[in-house]
């Protein structure tokens, strides 16, 4: 459990990535924990596209939105970028709405699974799908929902303490902060309103 609650906090987003190929067991490890996420009535509407084909990859990257708040120096560096995708697609004849809570779920699996294996990642909601729809071959009745970017990190984000603005930044080291909220701030016990002392 503690191993758990350590990973958990330890999780950044990150953007730099090392050249270092992911072997494709542990990528498929990954989209399998993707599909063992709940799923609301289980429908399973979600489906995984793989992406670890360099030319594939060069195709997808220019159709990725990254760290908007300080764009483009969030943008991953030429011989930065990622070396995998994860695309969560939904099967539309299986459900076409109500599916984001089944994404959320299967992206933290996958997430929190690549982090057990050294694996950084990006979560981009902020993607041109035609194109992406486009590259990767996918039917019209699939939507894409998001993409996990993957690779073995080359940064160390930070967590900060929240000063009233989410925008998180970089230093002159290039080292990326990020504000978050104190537990304080965000947890009620039994009424709303009545904080826990700590």
């Amino acid at each position: 459990m503690e191993e758990l609650l350590e990973l958990i906090k330890k999780r950044r987003t990150i953007r730099q990535f090392r050249p270092e190929e992911i072997p494709v067991n542990i990528l498929l490890e990954l989209a399998d924990l993707g599909r063992l996420a709940p799923s609301a009535a289980n429908l399973q509407p979600l489906e995984f596209v793989i992406i670890q084909d360099p030319e594939v990859r060069r195709q997808v990257f220019p159709w990725l939105r990254w760290a908007a708040y300080i764009n483009p120096a969030g943008n991953p560096k030429p011989g930065q970028e990622p070396v995998a995708y994860i695309v969560i697609l939904v099967n539309t004849g299986i459900r076409q709405k109500g599916y984001e809570y089944d994404v959320g779920a299967a992206a933290e699996n996958i997430i929190l699974g690549a982090l057990t294996q050294g694996i950084g990642s990006c979560w981009l909601i902020s993607v041109d799908r035609d194109r992406l729809k486009n590259i990767l071959e996918i039917p019209d009745d699939y939507k894409i929902d998001s993409v996990i970017a993957l690779g073995y990190p080359a940064e160390s984000p930070v967590v900060e303490n929240f000063q009233g603005s989410p925008k998180y930044w970089k230093d002159e080291k290039e080292t990326l902060h990020v504000p978050k909220r104190k537990l304080n701030d965000v947890v009620h016990l039994n009424r709303f309103g009545q904080r826990i002392e700590r």
